[in-house]
């Protein structure tokens, strides 16, 4: 290696591009801490320098970044940026974007980061115990409610959102609150293990199944009648039993962007059963974003279903990504400013926010994906021994 102390110019312009140093390896198909080296300490690989030279300042071009490499190569004595003014992210997708943060996938944090920051407990760490360990935001309390209120009074809704949207995390929490007031709601979760939407790639939920777990969960002594004329009759018999006892029935399924649609469209007709003009049964649909798809309106298979059923999308936590950070450090004690710089929340919006080149953006800050990133970068603040998370830490994961 050929050594130096300063930093060079070439750091700050990927920082001012929204490009992190693992992102620009994976590009040039070598190790990030070769990357970091020469980035963070003007350490040259010895072999082969020609070669790598001409790797690095291709895959720069395609990020869009033009200056000569012999100047992005010189020490950034100053401190100061090339550009003049920020530079727009180099464009990227949700692909780009979530290619990258799974590499973090089930971060957590090392026990030298804990002691580091004086945390006895890793904030972003999924150990949610009740209704007070979840953040809500407008739009999270308003997806709430519509669930407590369609498990309660009737209704059909299905909840979308991208993977670590927190669709789980609201589910459960619905679960919590009807068991925590005593709500005189049945819920009824037919199981969806190894369930997909068709029987090649693996077992599809099928209408009968649903029945069979309606009739299990509100008559669990009675066994399911075979045929399917009578199957039917029995579960119109138990909903009706449910409803007079005093009780509601919701039927919730999660993951339910698997299935089918002719399961889709036979969900109507149990929405539709009813004993006078009660309605016997509510159903909630928890899935992503491919659910959405199946629900559209302009799926002439399923227009009956979508003219029933209210679709709720999870946002992405965007303005709310500061307010959610401080509440998870409130839970273990902390302030965000114990931990993280002012700057670190730019980086992690331009680490999880995809700009294309239309200029139409797309978020991915999610809770998961915040979580993954801002826990991995406490843990390279540690090895690095700085005292904060700086947006220069971020963009380093």
């Amino acid at each position: 290696m050929m050594n130096g102390d300063a930093m060079l110019k070439l750091k700050q312009v990927l920082i001012d591009k929204g490009v992190s140093l693992r992102q620009l390896a994976q590009k040039m198909n070598v190790s990030p801490a070769t990357v970091a080296q020469l980035v963070n300490h003007n350490q040259r690989v010895k072999q082969q320098w020609a070669e790598f030279e001409t790797n690095l300042a291709r895959n720069l071009t395609a990020l869009g970044i033009t200056a000569p490499l012999k100047d992005l190569l010189k020490d950034e004595a100053t401190g100061e940026s090339l550009a003049t003014e920020p530079a727009a992210s180099a464009p990227k997708t949700k692909q780009d974007i979530e290619d990258d943060i799974m590499l973090l996938a089930k971060q957590a944090l090392f026990p030298a980061t804990k002691k580091h920051f004086s945390l006895f407990r890793d904030p972003f760490a999924e150990d949610i115990r009740s209704a007070d360990d979840v953040f809500s935001s407008a739009d999270v309390r308003y997806v709430r409610e519509a669930l407590f209120q369609t498990a309660k009074h009737g209704g059909f809704m299905a909840v979308v959102g991208e993977s670590g949207a927190g669709k789980s995390t609201l589910r459960r929490d619905l679960i919590d609150r009807i068991n925590q007031e005593n709500a005189p709601i049945t819920v009824i979760e037919p199981y969806i293990i190894a369930m997909e939407d068709n029987d090649v790639k693996g077992k599809t939920l099928k209408a009968a199944h649903i029945a069979e777990a309606i009739i299990n969960t509100l008559a669990p002594l009675e066994s399911v009648k075979r045929s399917p004329e009578a199957r039917f009759r029995q579960l119109h018999k138990v909903l009706k039993e449910s409803v007079k006892s005093g009780y509601s029935n919701v039927l919730i399924i999660e993951e339910a962007h698997s299935l089918p649609i002719p399961t889709l469209k036979h969900l109507k007709r149990f929405f539709e059963l009813e004993d006078g003009f009660k309605k016997l049964l509510s159903i909630v649909l928890i899935g992503q974003p491919e659910l959405k798809v199946k629900l559209s309106e302009r799926n002439t298979e399923v227009r009956e279903v979508v003219q029933r059923c209210e679709v709720v999308e999870l946002a992405p936590l965007d303005s709310e990504l500061e307010n959610y950070v401080a509440f998870k450090l409130a839970k273990v004690g902390k302030k965000v400013d114990d931990i993280f710089d002012e700057d670190a929340f730019a980086a992690v919006r331009q680490r999880l926010v995809a700009v294309s080149r239309n200029k139409t953006s797309a978020s991915l800050l999610y809770p998961l994906a915040v979580g993954n990133l801002l826990t991995a970068a406490m843990n390279l603040a540690e090895s690095l021994g700085v005292p904060k998370v700086s947006g220069e830490v971020v963009m380093g994961v």
